[in-house]
């Protein structure tokens, strides 16, 4: 097992873990084809990843990185890799989960029309003026 693939796969699995799932192929395989568009990956295949066996091509990396809200180049090469001069982002708060941000990213695909009522039920919700 080389190096960069052993800690890729440490990296894989501390994410799944601060994302509320156990690292484990099984898990892994289910959520990664519950999400991915492409051709579904086998046990196998998550297996090899949580194992530090193979590195997930790009594409896959990407959806790995939504699932676990990491970025995709941290996932692949650490947190090291992201250390650059660049424009300041904006993070999540501290206590939002990986569901929240799916909820968020989900919300954002939806039509106009459709975020509208999203924004009017949540307001309602809390009980806020719109």
């Amino acid at each position: 097992m080389s190096d960069e693939r052993s800690a890729f796969s440490r990296r894989l699995a501390d994410a799944m873990r601060t994302a509320g799932h156990e690292p484990r192929p099984g898990v892994l395989e289910r959520l990664f084809n519950q999400r991915y568009a492409g051709k579904p990956v086998a046990f196998q295949t998550a297996s090899r990843w949580l194992s530090g066996q193979a590195i997930p091509a790009q594409d896959k990396l990407r959806v790995l990185g939504e699932l676990f809200g990491v970025a995709p180049h941290v996932l692949q090469y650490g947190e090291r890799a992201g250390l650059r001069v660049a424009e300041a982002r904006l993070g999540w708060p501290v206590n939002a989960t990986a569901l929240d941000r799916q909820a968020f990213n989900d919300y954002l695909r939806l039509p106009v029309a459709q975020r509208q009522l999203v924004r009017e039920f949540i307001t309602a919700l809390v009980g806020r003026d719109p």
